[in-house]
């Protein structure tokens, strides 16, 4: 088994998948607010809200645990809707020699498919493969789509 490894899961949301870009781009501190079972707080810690290089700092709730994250965002694509985050320092550095996370959004009227990207390097073979972290993006998915379909404005 090789120590690089990429995870990929999809899901169709009902909520607006402009908004749902919007919100991983520029306002990914209003997350904890939509999903606060999984995410407690995003800070930035360097730049500006939805512009590449800047430094956000996570802390959300994983596998039951509290966990942190500082990422730096490395790309922003408007074409495409997506995002992409490196992470730098935190928690599954423990674990990973690299972590990167890609949230892609493709819209076709009003069908949104919002696809999670995780591509990883495990520190050692003992390391599972973040099948768990996968999981948590798709409950944070879930929980906002269902924070946008219960407030549409």
């Amino acid at each position: 088994m090789g120590l690089k490894g990429k995870l990929i899961s999809a899901m169709d949301i009902k909520s607006d998948g402009d908004v749902f870009h919007e919100i991983f781009r520029d306002k990914p501190h209003h997350v904890s607010g939509m999903s606060p079972d999984h995410v407690q707080n995003c800070d930035l810690h360097d730049g500006e809200w939805g512009k590449v290089g800047s430094i956000i700092c996570w802390n959300y709730t994983h596998d039951g645990k509290k966990e942190v994250a500082k990422d730096i965002i490395e790309a922003i694509d408007e074409e495409k809707k997506l995002v992409t985050f490196k992470i730098i320092e935190g928690d599954l550095m423990q674990l990973y020699k690299t972590f990167v996370v890609t949230v892609h959004v493709d819209t076709s009227g009003e069908d949104n498919l919002v696809t999670w990207t995780v591509e990883y390097e495990k520190l050692s073979e003992d390391v599972p493969h973040p099948h768990t972290f996968m999981d948590l993006l798709l409950k944070i998915t879930k929980d906002i789509e269902t924070h946008h379909i219960s407030n549409p404005n």
